[in-house]
């Protein structure tokens, strides 16, 4: 993939995730004004279980499916890569069809997991999606390591607004809060169905065959199991952090309600803003895959090295522009969007926490595009163990803070075992540090500059648009300063927009 090629694959990635995650925010209001409180938390407690036998069932294989197929492609093995293809498929049946079965057949050995009986309903007619959902992260595997990224969006985009056109005409004719959520459920199943379909269609119209899948079973197994171990283990420790976060904080001296509350505005709101740049974060990552896998095998050391340089300095970039607007604005945007001044604050303050967060996260996927994924599953472990530490012992002295804290921490801890792994393991040693430095230092004027603009606008203008003004004419500052400082290239915007 050329250059050009690959900043506008990563910006047309980008906004069909963007456009995505905007419908799906849409939906969620939707969702909630017509179910209510109640209905939506009986659709999220089903939905979060479902989601940990999803991530059980098939998070590592897409991964792993598109190394391996670039491994392949690169040797110009074809029968090896529909191997792949096929032993990944028939991991995810062999897994998801049981446990649909075991589940559904044997739900009454299974009532424990919910204080209230109707969220295993919701489940039950969750549970068909199990096997869709699992098929078609195999062939969504298969998309990226043959870098069809453009199929990929359309169908992920396809699939959410089937979720949301059938919800909203299923809960139309809901006769009971509960008949709503289960009609919401059923609106899932009726997505996945068709990402499954169409990802289906795609493949064997593009060529797609079945192979005998002996030979790959093992190594799509020694790569996928540690990655799919991370994930689940991910969002059982995250379930785990959701119990003890209310204990612990009432152990601080807050009442029950203070800390559902709590926890409510700083998970809920706060950190969804401060979750922006894993969308572009994420989208590089999955553009830079490939490229990264198929120079790994065809031993192009130099282009491996340019191609991770290039990743960690743009994630930097991202994040050091914005971490300052969000500096500046962070108590604005919280109140705009949430009506809540808590949220704001923490906003402001936790907003650096981003870099760690947003390097983190693109140095894991560097690691596990060249193979490490046992070593990631491991210095998973390790930051995860920060966390639970931090929630432990935190609530006492900052509250819920001690989360952020421990996310925060965590990511540092995983970045810096990440970079020693890269620096040791590379032939070509990635230069990024003094570009890291000098975009961290440029935080500090822009901050400054962000600051006393938004707090001019403030007296001039209301909030809104005082919000809207300071945001632009910053962008716009930093924009220029970057380029000053040598941090950003104007021919990086010519190939954006470069036509192909």
């Amino acid at each position: 993939m050329s250059q050009s090629n690959l900043y506008k694959t990563a910006v047309y990635v980008t906004a069909f995730s963007v456009a995505e995650k905007f419908f799906g925010f849409v939906y969620r209001i939707i969702l909630s004004r017509t179910l209510g409180s109640e209905g939506m938390g009986l659709y999220q407690t089903a939905l979060s279980v479902f989601a940990v036998l999803a991530t059980a069932a098939a998070s590592g294989i897409p991964l792993t499916v598109s190394r391996l197929i670039t491994k392949y492609r690169a040797k110009n093995n074809r029968d090896a890569q529909h191997s792949v293809v096929t032993a990944a498929l028939l991991c995810a049946v062999c897994f998801s069809v049981p446990v649909f079965c075991l589940l559904f057949f044997g739900h009454d050995l299974f009532d424990f997991l919910f204080t209230d009986s109707r969220c295993m309903s919701i489940l039950l007619v969750l549970l068909p999606s199990l096997t869709f959902n699992s098929v078609y992260s195999v062939l969504r595997g298969a998309m990226w390591g043959n870098k069809k990224f453009l199929p990929y969006c359309v169908i992920d985009l396809a699939e959410e607004l089937c979720m949301i056109a059938a919800g909203v005409l299923l809960v139309t004719g809901m006769t009971s809060i509960f008949d709503g959520a289960r009609r919401v459920a059923l609106a899932v199943v009726l997505s996945y169905l068709l990402s499954f379909a169409l990802a289906a269609a795609y493949f064997f119209i593009k060529g797609g065959k079945l192979k005998n899948p002996r030979r790959q079973l093992r190594p799509l197994l020694t790569s996928a199991l540690p990655l799919t171990g991370m994930r689940t283990s991910n969002a059982l420790i995250n379930t785990l952090i959701s119990l003890l976060l209310p204990a612990r904080l009432i152990a601080a001296g807050l009442s029950s309600s203070e800390a559902m509350s709590e926890i409510g505005t700083a998970m809920g709101m706060s950190m969804p803003v401060l979750s922006i740049p894993a969308t572009l974060i994420g989208s590089l990552a999955l553009v830079l895959v490939p490229e990264l896998a198929e120079n790994y095998y065809r031993k192009n050391h130099e282009k491996l090295r340019d191609n991770i340089e290039k990743a960690l300095k743009i994630t930097v970039l991202i994040v050091c522009l914005l971490i300052p607007p969000l500096f500046a604005l962070g108590k604005d945007v919280g109140i705009i969007l949430f009506g809540s001044e808590t949220s704001g604050e923490i906003i402001r303050n936790c907003c650096i926490m981003l870099l760690p967060t947003g390097l983190s996260m693109i140095t894991t996927g560097i690691l596990n595009a060249l193979g490490y994924e046992k070593k990631t599953f491991l210095f998973f472990f390790a930051g995860a163990a920060v966390t639970l530490l931090c929630v432990w012992f935190l609530p006492q002295v900052c509250g819920i803070y001690a989360v952020i804290i421990g996310m925060a921490a965590s990511s540092c801890v995983t970045t810096l075992l990440n970079l020693r792994l890269i620096a040791k393991t590379s032939k070509e040693k990635p230069r990024y540090k003094k570009y890291t430095l000098l975009a961290v230092a440029s935080m500090l004027p822009a901050a400054l500059f962000a600051v006393l603009l938004r707090n001019m606008l403030a007296a001039l203008l209301p909030a809104v648009p005082a919000a809207i003004l300071c945001g632009a004419i910053v962008a716009a500052a930093e924009a220029l300063f970057v380029l000053a400082l040598g941090l950003a290239k104007t021919g990086w915007l010519k190939l954006l927009i470069k036509k192909a």
